[in-house]
């Protein structure tokens, strides 16, 4: 077993309520599993520029950054990853499949439904505890 620490960010992105929650591709590791999806933060950049470069990249869309949730970390065969999730908002259009295998809206007290990634737990449990239906819209604005 390997002591890599690989940094990586994910994006809790809301909208009408839900979050949009990723189900990791075919021939990846953690295949199957759901994920907040982001990536890994490159030399100098900060997890937030790091955060909507990825999702450009992966979901073809872009998105405004608005608060931390959590850092946690998990020790996998193949490293340890130290994820920073944020909640996001959609600036325009909707995300596209290119990596995932499928994409999920799920409401806040519906998250624990799916079977998650290990590292993405600690963010479920908050989100699922703390975003419950008016509360998400608030933070929208609307």
């Amino acid at each position: 077993m390997t002591n890599n620490l690989i940094a990586v960010v994910g994006a809790a992105i809301i909208q009408n309520g839900r979050i949009l929650c990723a189900q990791r591709g075919s021939g990846k590791q953690l295949d199957g599993l759901w994920e907040f999806p982001g990536g890994k933060i490159e030399a100098g950049e900060t997890p937030e520029v790091a955060l909507e470069r990825e999702i450009r990249e992966e979901l073809l869309c872009h998105i405004e950054v608005d608060r931390k949730i959590c850092t946690s970390q998990y020790r996998y065969s193949f490293g340890t990853v130290e994820l920073t999730t944020f909640v996001c908002h959609l600036l325009d259009d909707k995300p596209h499949l290119t990596e995932h295998k499928k994409f999920a809206w799920v409401e806040p007290n519906r998250l624990s439904d799916l079977e998650w990634a290990p590292v993405d737990q600690e963010a479920v449990r908050l989100l699922s505890e703390n975003l419950q239906g008016a509360d998400v819209l608030d933070e929208e604005g609307k």
